[in-house]
């Protein structure tokens, strides 16, 4: 999932995924425009299957479109995406931490701790010089 080019701006903000709300009905994945929504699903053993959207942070252009379609601004409505609201956006300088909180279940964190948490400090170590 890792984007190949050096980003040519940072946006001001990324979408985080909270996994506790998301129900991985895909809805975001659906409407991304850049491609850097993926399902994650986890056994669980006799308790189940969970499933979550996952966004690739390096991928991210911050565009809210996962979050609710752009509507003009006379429009009072806001369509949004997700049924559950379970997306958000955070300033980049704070993605690391949220990801760190809700970005999955703790062990699935643990385990994917650089290419989750790591790729978002490293992305608000860069805002925060640029």
């Amino acid at each position: 999932m890792a984007k190949t080019a050096p980003r040519k701006k940072l946006p001001k903000e990324l979408a985080v995924i909270n996994a506790d709300n998301c129900t991985g009905c895909e809805s975001c994945r659906e409407v991304c425009p850049v491609d850097c929504i993926e399902l994650n699903t986890r056994n669980m053993g006799i308790k189940g299957v969970q499933s979550w959207c996952e966004i690739d942070l390096e991928r991210c252009v911050g565009c809210e479109v996962c979050v609710h379609i752009p509507q003009k601004k006379s429009n009072p409505y806001e369509l949004t995406v997700c049924p559950w609201n379970a997306i958000e956006m955070v300033k980049t300088e704070e993605v690391a931490h949220v990801v760190a909180q809700i970005g999955g279940p703790p062990e699935y964190i643990n385990e994917n701790w650089d290419r989750l948490v790591g790729t978002a400090h490293r992305l608000a170590t860069l805002k925060a010089g640029g």
